[in-house]
């Protein structure tokens, strides 16, 4: 399979500087509604097989354009929205900043026990992100006939658990990769591979990655 992973366009949080993770989460700004337009066209050579979503509202507003030009429904999948800040929602300072972002660095290292403070640790990131991946490939196994990479699905999704989750599953990159290069909004990442085989990173935001 090849997936378009793909970070959701500008939201208000974005805008405000924020930490938003519960759901249903902030709208989309209107440079926002903009960049999602841009996304479409953007994609509107690429023939895609599925089109998925987080449950948080920004990723599904973002996939809104590219569901109206493909034709294709926009299918929430549970297991894949942004990793929970806690104790720190809502907040916009750089001491909340620091300890969102503290756990995922100890998770880098190998110790996936760590936990943002009154959330969750790397295990149950990963444990319930794998699912929700396994799920989107499991529904394309029966339709990908004789094409190497199989079907092609875009995923709409959120900036830190693209990057955390890319570092841990990717054969060809890792954390030391992933903390140093941004994803911009909808900035896109593709992979191919499945969920026994691994995933192999082919571009980060268009650029070939060796």
């Amino acid at each position: 399979m090849r997936i378009l992973l793909i970070r959701h366009a500008e939201s208000t949080a974005n805008e405000s500087g924020i930490l938003s993770t519960t759901q249903p989460g902030p709208e989309l700004t209107a440079r926002g509604r903009e960049q999602a337009e841009a996304l479409a066209d953007a994609l509107r050579d690429v023939p895609l097989d599925g089109l998925y979503a987080s449950t948080l509202h920004r990723t599904q507003l973002t996939a809104e354009p590219l569901a109206r030009q493909t034709g294709l429904s926009v299918t929430v999948i549970g297991g894949i929205h942004e990793i929970e800040a806690g104790d720190l929602e809502d907040r916009s300072d750089h001491e909340a900043m620091s300890a969102y972002a503290l756990p995922m660095q100890v998770w880098a290292q190998g110790d996936f026990t760590a936990t943002v403070p009154g959330g969750f640790s790397g295990d149950h990131f990963f444990e319930r992100f794998d699912r929700g991946i396994a799920e989107i490939w499991q529904s394309h196994q029966t339709s990908s006939g004789d094409r190497p990479d199989g079907d092609t699905v875009a995923i709409v999704d959120h900036d830190a658990a693209i990057r955390v989750w890319v570092a841990g599953r990717a054969d060809n990159l890792g954390p030391e990769f992933t903390s140093t290069h941004g994803l911009a909004n909808t900035g896109i990442v593709v992979l191919t591979g499945s969920p026994t085989a691994g995933w192999h990173v082919e571009t980060w935001q268009g650029e070939p990655v060796a």
